[in-house]
């Protein structure tokens, strides 16, 4: 007998293997295409060419989550014969191979505007995700998919990228609840072989690896590439024999592990990242890092550029800065990756030295404060001092992240902190469903993905008939209630559940009710559960058979986010208390792209509602506002921007609270209050002809609006114009002729360094002139009138400096009731040719116009200046006004 306790194979040894290889699918010879269709993820946002995989075998394509390589390794022989002789299959399979090919070889919106013959950038675009599609889980959430859709439209304009991340073997974790609603996870392997995947290999044919240096061991990593049309994206994976058992583990899970397995992480994406691209001789231009995660990219690139061109750290660190790109996302510091400075000694130790830095100048580099000694080491701050181009990803959240980050500038007012804001998007053809992707091409052109940012086509909205828009709407609610019966049914029997329970799930939701959905991460800020706090109302509404409405709820808490996971267990023991509305508020387990592309296809309503001013953008609302689906959402993120009053909803006004009970409070009753009073009233106010037709128009609305704006098409080529080429030609000056820019620029800032302290503004003469009548200030607040001008003569000690070193700037506007310049403007002086005296004293003379009545004020300050800065604004390097 063998014990409970006991396992039989318990204390049997693992078999290792001893000889690897790999089994394709055997496809007759006139499916050979079909392979290499399947092999380029160019499908994942074209139905047509899905159409062709599920062709194959139905049932099979959603047995493997839509995953074609798998599939076609899983199919039968049979089968594959069969569709051989198949004249129709055949013939969509060569439309397919034909659109393909076209599209890899067309010339693109980058060519047409950047082509400068063989002077083309390489872009690399660093992400710890990517969410491309489902069948390739290596992706967590918004991060992800957004990184997913920055390469798909980067595909479609022909901008020259490649995308660098992590190929995790058991990717992000599967949820399940238990039958208390608590959240579970577990992890599924990650089949390689049977993914639209290909070993990079080296011209011998072996596979290409790369070494990284850790502790006292060399980590080695190779490298994966799926391909996303146009773009190449590369994946390292150290899940290797030659690795220690933990270093296996480096690539296994995604944010995963403790404080130790995030800094190995990170140094494999950052630093094995850049050396991977090296290796395939990719050699970037720009570098674009997604959050901080890959920030240690930029420490390998300052140590190569060094090597390279037998550089001072300074020099190097220049190139680098120029030419790098950081986009922040987290709206919060707390929320950053950080490191104790025994972490980083003991992961970088060895590496100061090869920076040309002591310690001291290293952790520098990664502290708000340098001169802290205990402060720890933060990723964001590393991105940030060693990029030329930052942003935050919608203009609330550019804002907030100047006002986090305020503290690297501490001699500039918040509002001219350098981080710019470039507004989230998504990827259109993805997320919409295929009956308005038709009804777009029909009333819009065949080619309208083409010209998605033109904001003049989109008024063909208005051609679309009422009943047509809302004929196919209706049909993707239907099919989103006929998926989400399926996902209970399934969840159901994974939890054992009685014939009756199978039966409920059958029944469950109506395709005639107000539908709403709420789909994300469960962060606590983010809210599932605002509408428990009105249990009262909320009941009322879900019992209301005169005008039906139901909530599908979907989305995972972080494994180590208890918070989190509480408001999901609430959410499920909400409805399993109230049986009579349990039809009407479902949770679905384990969301991911195909259940998000369900619920933005069929929901009619999106609701969000986050803290204030807690989301960076949010694009799931995006998303759903594509398929013509109405936003409810707090003023926060994206909405900003993207609310107009005759589309979606706002909850409350944009207000922030100190008491978040009370913002609770006050937030869940306007919710109900619109419910109630607006959006149930105005879903069920049909026409004669059975049509909602003001809500329609709402629908209308919200596609003319939001189709132009939220679009990453529009937000690469904003990126394209904003960074990536600036960046691109500020990298090709700067190396040059032996890289002799930047050697330039490195010692004339040295010895603006060494010089700043000579710097005083001394005299300051200031005359005003009301039409031609020139008067001397008389007194520190004279009154003018609307149209004077005011000229302003500095004296300025130069001491060492040039004037041609500095920029003598007016910062002048409205004065608040602090006396504090609020929209300052920034007015140029300019220097008095033959001022320069034996003193090393010049004269500088600039206007401001009083545009506007009020009070007003203006206050002198002195900036570097030179033709190869990436920007003016230099720690240390600014000189203010004495209020003296």
């Amino acid at each position: 007998m063998v014990s409970s306790k006991e396992s039989p194979g318990k204390d049997k040894p693992k078999v290792h293997v001893v000889r690897t290889f790999t089994v394709k699918p055997s496809l007759p010879e006139p499916l050979k295409e079909l392979y290499e269709v399947a092999g380029n993820l160019y499908w994942s946002w074209h139905y047509e060419i899905t159409e062709l995989f599920r062709r194959v075998d139905y049932e099979l394509w959603k047995q493997c989550a839509h995953n074609p390589i798998r599939m076609l390794g899983m199919a039968s022989q049979a089968r594959l014969e069969d569709l051989s002789h198949n004249e129709g299959f055949l013939y969509q399979l060569q439309k397919a191979q034909e659109k393909l090919t076209e599209t890899l070889n067309a010339p693109s919106w980058f060519d047409k505007i950047y082509a400068r013959g063989d002077m083309r950038p390489t872009i690399a675009y660093f992400s710890a995700e990517f969410g491309v599609h489902e069948s390739l889980p290596i992706y967590s959430g918004g991060l992800g998919i957004l990184a997913g859709d920055h390469l798909k439209s980067a595909s479609e304009l022909g901008v020259p990228l490649v995308g660098i991340g992590l190929l995790y073997q058991k990717g992000y974790f599967r949820q399940y609840l238990n039958t208390d609603g608590w959240q579970q996870e577990h992890y599924i392997d990650n089949d390689f072989h049977n993914m639209p995947l290909e070993l990079v290999r080296k011209e011998s044919g072996s596979p290409m690896t790369i070494d990284i240096q850790f502790p006292a061991r060399t980590v080695t990593a190779q490298v994966w590439k799926a391909s996303v049309g146009r773009i190449p994206l590369y994946l390292l994976d150290t899940n290797l024999p030659e690795n220690a058992t933990f270093d296996r583990t480096i690539t296994q899970t995604l944010y995963g592990g403790d404080s130790e397995m995030r800094i190995c992480q990170e140094i494999v994406l950052g630093i094995g990242g850049l050396k991977a691209l090296y290796a395939m001789n990719l050699e970037p231009t720009v570098c674009h890092m997604n959050e901080g995660h890959a920030a240690f990219m930029a420490l390998e690139r300052v140590r190569r550029i060094r090597s390279r061109y037998k550089m001072t750290y300074e020099e190097a660190f220049e190139a680098a800065k120029a030419s790098n790109v950081f986009t922040v996302h987290t709206p919060v510091a707390a929320g950053n990756d950080e490191f104790p400075v025994e972490m980083m000694d003991k992961y970088f130790g060895h590496y100061y030295g090869k920076l040309g830095l002591n310690r001291e100048q290293f952790l520098a580099l990664g502290r708000v404060n340098p001169d802290s000694a205990t402060e720890s080491f933060k990723m964001p701050v590393l991105a940030i001092r060693t990029s030329g181009h930052r942003n935050g990803v919608s203009q609330l959240h550019g804002e907030v992240s100047r006002n986090i980050w305020a503290g690297l500038w501490r001699e500039l007012p918040n509002e001219e902190v350098p981080i710019n804001a470039i507004t989230n998007g998504v990827h259109v053809k993805t997320w919409l469903s295929a009956e308005v992707n038709l009804l777009f091409e029909r009333y819009l052109g065949a080619r309208w993905s083409e010209e998605i940012v033109d904001k003049s086509i989109w008024h063909n909205i208005e051609q679309i008939p009422d009943e047509e828009l809302w004929r196919i709407h209706q049909r993707c609610k239907e099919r989103l209630v006929g998926f989400a019966r399926s996902r209970l049914k399934r969840q159901l029997q994974r939890r054992g559940a009685f014939h009756t329970e199978l039966s409920w799930a059958e029944e469950v939701l109506d395709p005639e009710a107000l539908t709403i959905g709420f789909a994300r991460r469960f962060a606590t800020y983010k809210r599932g559960n605002l509408l428990l706090r009105e249990p009262e109302r909320l009941i009322e509404l879900l019992n209301n058979s005169e005008t039906p409405v139901q909530f599908i709820f979907a989305g995972k808490a972080h494994p180590r986010d208890t918070a989190g996971k509480e408001i999901v267990r609430q959410l499920v023991h909400f409805a399993t208390e109230h049986p009579e509305i349990r039809r009407r508020l479902v949770f679905l387990e384990d969301y991911d792209i195909d259940i998000a592309r369900y619920m933005v296809q069929g929901v009619d309503v999106w609701l969000n509602n986050p803290r204030r001013p807690m989301e960076a953008s949010g694009t799931s609302g995006m998303k759903a506002a594509m398929n013509g689906v109405l936003n409810m959402s707090t003023l926060d993120g994206w909405w900003c921007e993207g609310y107009i009053p005759d589309g979606g909803w706002i909850i409350g006004a944009g207000e922030e609270y100190d008491d978040l009970s009370y913002q609770d409070q006050v937030e869940s009753q306007a919710i109900f209050n619109l419910l109630e009073q607006e959006v149930v009233p105005l879903y069920f106010a049909q026409s004669k002809e059975r049509l909602p037709r003001r809500w329609i128009r709402r629908m209308k609305n919200t596609i003319k609006w939001c189709a132009p704006r939220f679009n990453t098409n529009r937000m690469v080529a904003d990126y394209t114009r904003k960074f990536y080429s600036v960046a691109d030609n500020k990298w090709r000056e700067l190396t040059a002729d032996d890289a002799a820019r930047v050697r330039a620029l490195a010692s004339w800032k040295n010895t603006v360094r060494h010089a700043w302290s000579d710097l005083d503004i001394q005299n300051v003469d200031v005359k005003t002139r009301n039409g031609e009548e020139f008067a001397h200030w008389n007194g520190r607040h004279p009154e003018l009138h609307v149209g004077s001008e005011i000229t302003v003569n500095a004296m300025i000690q130069l001491g060492r400096l040039k004037p041609e070193d500095v920029s003598v700037q007016i910062f002048h506007g409205t004065v608040d009731s602090s006396g504090h310049i609020e929209n300052p403007q920034i007015a140029e002086m300019s220097f008095v040719e033959g001022s320069l005296n034996d003193g090393q004293s010049a004269s500088f003379v600039g206007t401001i116009d009083c545009r506007s009545s009020g009070k007003q004020g203006f206050s002198l300050r002195i900036l570097p200046r030179h033709q190869d800065l990436v920007e003016p604004y230099e720690h240390g390097l600014i000189l203010w006004e004495s209020t003296n």
